[in-house]
């Protein structure tokens, strides 16, 4: 029995704990600090200073980047399984409680940057296995516990940078227990050497080391530490120190193949180029910027590396290129000569450079398209970005048939040629943007026949001509935004069959330029045309639709148009977009949407509606779009959501409705929106009163939908409530509990059964009689003040198994003997009346009532009645008006239920009938006396002895 019971104990137990586990599984997502976007928490309040309580365990990823965090504790992790991903740069973190990460077993990347940690202690990391990315950052690390990191096994990147640990040494703990360590950045840590040896027999797959802006005094590699090293950054140091270096063996560093030693100074008694020697067998990336040392020397020195193939000389003074600088560069392909201060370049200073592909020049000082890239016949990237180029020349890319990105942004070119982009059959991405462009002068009618990115934003242009780009066959993407277009010419986008991307916001662009415009762009996917002038005045039809012909179109930006007053929307308007799936309205002055406006867009998925004065639409607007998923209706002056209940949006899953009028969230709205994952009901007048019960409860019991900022809804109405939280509204006094009301009935009910069973069952006699004693006390009191005249003798109360000796005794005898009118029921009741009444008329119409006795009597409902009828008359008005006449001997016992019965034998005239003999006469003479005597007289009571016990 007691091994019975502790299994089943043991069951109860088990079925507490999945339902706890349930009810913190099924926590809603009103997060207080927190939303939740692509399955990643992100709290960047700013004000946190705890890692909050209220996450879903069921995130991917948590960002807590910029708050006040000051310590990590053990606690602050435990339910999360799935976090991949933890942020916690910019805060104040001090201290790490030992295993405060231990919970986190699928954890990758952890993020620690700029925090105030100072020690590293033994347990800071446990149960970090499975992270691969450590970055940490900008702290005031001094100190590194030996086995801080011995549970990160499988790491693979760590950034030390700005820390304080400026020893090897202790570096060194770190290698110690990484073995798969592929990429070690720990710049600017104060550190002033550099020795492998303090690193060995660490096993190690270290492939980029980056030790630059620090210090270094003596960089020293004499063992083989790293193996597979082939990313080294050693430059860059914080103040001008000469640099002892020490390579003895080159199969050290046998696999480095990009080096950067940008402002690095070595000793005088070592060359830069006996550096460079040192790593000559793999190097394929030179990075020098700022060089110590003969610039031109350091070139040819550089380029005599035969596997050197990429040269960064960036920040170099360099005003002019002469023509022998490259000489020895024939296997260079890509140079990066910006921000050197490059104002001229000789004509064939270039020339050596026969590979080369990528050549950048971007911020110098060049006014115009040096001529020496003419030369370069193998280029394929060109960067000419921020310099003072004014013009642009027929022949300034002339040759350049392999080149497949031009960059001329941030350049003052003002205009175009028409001959300027000739002989590029190769050029994909062309960028013209944030120069001074007002004409294009026909620039892209020649043929660019691969073109597929054309910028040209951010300039002067005013009208886009008729064809002005036909010669780009290609064209994916052209944006022309943030000019100051206003004439759109008919048929200014023919021949660009293949745009996928038209950017036009940003414009003067009004509604009457857009009339056949957009003819031609078959395979238009999404349409920028945001922040012009486009309005209308009245909701009737176009006569030419805008974008009758973009049946491809599936995103289109329309928002902000700068008018005046209040705009309306053409009906039509979006004719021929059947294939629209994003729709952005967003501030564009309107005030109404006609029902029939979407018609034209059956594929719509996404909506912004936002900044208009709306206050109140249709609900059947949404009949053509019930797809939608997306909808924006932030700060529209809405005054309820309950155009939502009609509107059918069943796959809403994404709802903003910020900055309205509206006070209440129905319940009906809720349901109305049953796919929703995430709505934003900020800066709402929220009323705090049970109006609010169902939203409120919603909010804190779903487990489906992330309400953003809920617990920060502030009350406006009531008064006295104004400004308090929303979520903070006692709703206990709003619930009926049904269940309660239920259980209380159903007790109530049971209970009345109960007691109606028992009763019936002990009792039943005596309630029948109390029941028929009641009826008749409510007859009597409605008839004893009645003063009828008496149309009878006698009432004649029997039952109808008696009925023969009343018709073959009593009737001859009274009635035709002596004279008496009797009442009959059968005979003088008055036919279709209630019997009750006929009954009580009888009695109180009659000077006395005659009761003819027998068992049968006794049982009988009706006689039963009439008797407690004249015997109220006989107590309650005091009157001898009552006659019982016993055809057989019963005794007193057999009375007992009848307790009126028995009271009125106590104190009544009663006659016994004694059957045939002499006695009857006597009987009969005795009858007629009680008939006579007067009603007011009970002296004049005859006496006949019956059986009484008693």
């Amino acid at each position: 029995m007691g091994h019975e019971y502790q299994k089943s104990l043991q069951k109860i137990q088990i079925f507490l704990l999945l339902l706890n586990i349930q009810s913190f599984v099924v926590q809603g997502f009103a997060l207080r600090d927190c939303r939740i976007s692509l399955n990643v928490s992100i709290c960047d309040s700013g004000n946190l200073a705890q890692v909050p309580t209220d996450i879903p365990p069921t995130v991917r990823g948590i960002d807590l980047t910029g708050n006040k965090i000051s310590k990590i504790q053990v606690t602050n992790f435990i339910n999360f399984p799935n976090v991949t991903e933890l942020k916690l740069g910019n805060n104040q973190i001090s201290s790490i409680e030992k295993g405060a990460f231990s919970h986190l077993i699928s954890l990758r990347k952890l993020v620690l940057n700029r925090n105030k940690l100072t020690t590293l202690v033994n347990g800071v990391f446990d149960g970090l296995g499975n992270l691969t990315e450590l970055l940490i950052t900008y702290n005031h690390i001094t100190i590194i516990e030996p086995n801080a990191f011995r549970p990160l096994r499988k790491l693979k990147v760590l950034n030390f940078s700005g820390n304080k640990v400026s020893t090897t040494e202790q570096l060194s703990l770190i290698i110690k227990h990484t073995p798969h360590l592929n990429d070690l950045t720990i710049r600017s840590i104060r550190m002033s050497s550099f020795r492998s040896s303090e690193f060995a027999n660490k096993s190690t797959e270290l492939r980029l080391l980056d030790i630059s802006d620090n210090p270094l005094k003596f960089f020293q590699i004499t063992t083989n530490a790293f193996p597979n090293l082939t990313w080294l950054n050693i430059g860059n140091p914080p103040q001008k120190l000469i640099m002892l270096w020490d390579i003895p063996d080159k199969a050290m560093v046998a696999r480095v193949d990009t080096l950067d030693i940008s402002r690095l100074q070595v000793n005088s008694s070592q060359k830069m180029w006996d550096l460079l020697s040192t790593f000559n067998t793999s190097l394929t990336s030179l990075r020098v910027d700022s060089a110590r040392c003969n610039l031109a020397t350091l070139i040819n020195k550089s380029c005599s590396i035969p596997t050197v193939s990429t040269l960064q000389l960036r920040q170099n003074n360099l005003p002019h290129i002469r023509s022998r600088l490259f000489s020895s560069c024939s296997n260079i392909t890509e140079i990066d000569l910006s921000i050197c201060g490059i104002k001229g370049i000789a004509n064939d200073s270039f020339m050596p450079l026969s590979r080369l592909e990528i050549l950048r020049l971007f911020r110098n000082k060049l006014t115009e398209v040096p001529q020496a890239i003419r030369t370069i016949l193998s280029l394929k990237e060109l960067d000419l970005r921020n310099n003072s180029i004014e013009n642009l020349g027929c022949y300034d890319f002339a040759n350049l048939v392999y080149l497949k990105q031009l960059s001329l942004q941030w350049n003052k070119i003002t205009s175009l040629q028409k001959c300027v982009f000739q002989n590029l059959p190769r050029l994909q991405v062309l960028e013209l943007h944030r120069n001074f462009l007002a004409k294009l002068n026909n620039a892209f009618q020649t043929s660019l026949p691969s073109l597929k990115v054309l910028r040209l934003f951010n300039n002067s242009l005013a009208t886009i001509k008729k064809e002005e780009f036909r010669g780009l066959p290609a064209l994916e993407n052209l944006t022309l935004a943030q000019n100051n277009i206003h004439i759109l010419e008919k048929g200014c986008f023919s021949g660009l069959k293949s745009l996928l991307n038209l950017q036009l916001d940003e414009n003067d662009i009004r509604s009457d330029t857009l009339d056949g415009c957009f003819k031609g762009l078959v395979n238009l996917r999404k349409l920028s045309i945001g922040k012009n002038r486009i309005t209308y005045t009245t909701s009737s039809p176009l006569k030419n639709p805008p974008f009758l012909y973009l049946s491809s179109l599936e995103n289109l930006d329309f928002r902000s148009q700068h008018i005046r007053g209040k705009g309306a929307l053409p009906s039509n308007l979006l004719e021929g977009l059947t294939n629209l799936t994003a729709l952005d309205f967003d501030n564009i002055n309107i005030v109404d949407i006609p029902e029939i406006f979407f018609n034209y867009t059956p594929k719509l998925d996404s909506l912004d509606l936002s900044a208009n004065d709306l206050m109140d639409f249709s609900p059947y607007v949404f009949a053509p779009i019930r797809n939608l998923t997306k909808l924006r209706v932030t700060s529209t002056n809405l005054r309820a959501l309950d155009f939502l209940i009609n509107a059918k949006l069943k796959k809403l899953d994404f709802l903003q409705a910020r900055k309205n009028a509206f006070s209440v969230i129905t319940e009906d709205i809720i349901k109305a929106i049953p796919s929703i994952r995430y709505v934003d009901f900020q800066y709402n007048s929220f009323t705090c009163n049970c109006d609010s019960m169902d939203f409120i409860n919603w909010i804190l019991t779903n487990n489906h939908t992330q309400v953003f900022d809920a617990y920060n809804f502030k009350c406006y109405y009531p008064p006295q409530k104004k400004n308090t939280k929303l979520l903070d509204l006692n709703v206990q006094s709003c619930i009926v509990d049904y269940a309660f009301i239920c259980f209380v009935s159903t007790t109530c009910f049971n209970l009345v059964f109960m007691i109606i069973v028992f009763i019936y069952h002990f009792m039943r006699f005596q309630i029948a009689y109390a029941y028929y004693l009641l009826l008749a006390w409510l007859l009597n009191t409605k008839h004893k003040n009645r003063k009828a005249p008496n149309q009878y003798d006698a009432f004649v109360s029997y039952n109808v198994h008696d009925e023969a000796w009343v018709y073959r005794e009593l009737v001859p005898h009274l009635e035709n003997d002596q004279g008496w009118k009797l009442c009959l029921h059968h005979r003088d009741f008055a036919p279709g009346r209630p019997i009750v009444e006929n009954i009580t008329d009888a009695i109180y119409g009659s000077r006395k009532t005659l009761c003819v006795i027998s068992r049968r009597y006794l049982q009988s409902e009706w006689c039963s009645k009439e008797m407690q009828v004249a015997s109220f008359r006989l107590f309650d008005e005091r009157k001898d008006v009552l006659i019982l006449v016993f055809l057989e001997d019963i005794p007193s016992a057999h009375l007992t239920p009848y307790h009126r019965m028995r009271r009125v034998l106590k104190s009544q005239t009663y006659l016994s009938w004694p059957g045939t003999g002499p006695e009857t006469q006597l009987f009969w003479e005795k009858l007629r006396k009680a008939l006579t005597c007067t009603e007011s007289k009970a002296a004049d009571r005859l006496l006949l002895t019956v059986t009484d016990e008693e």
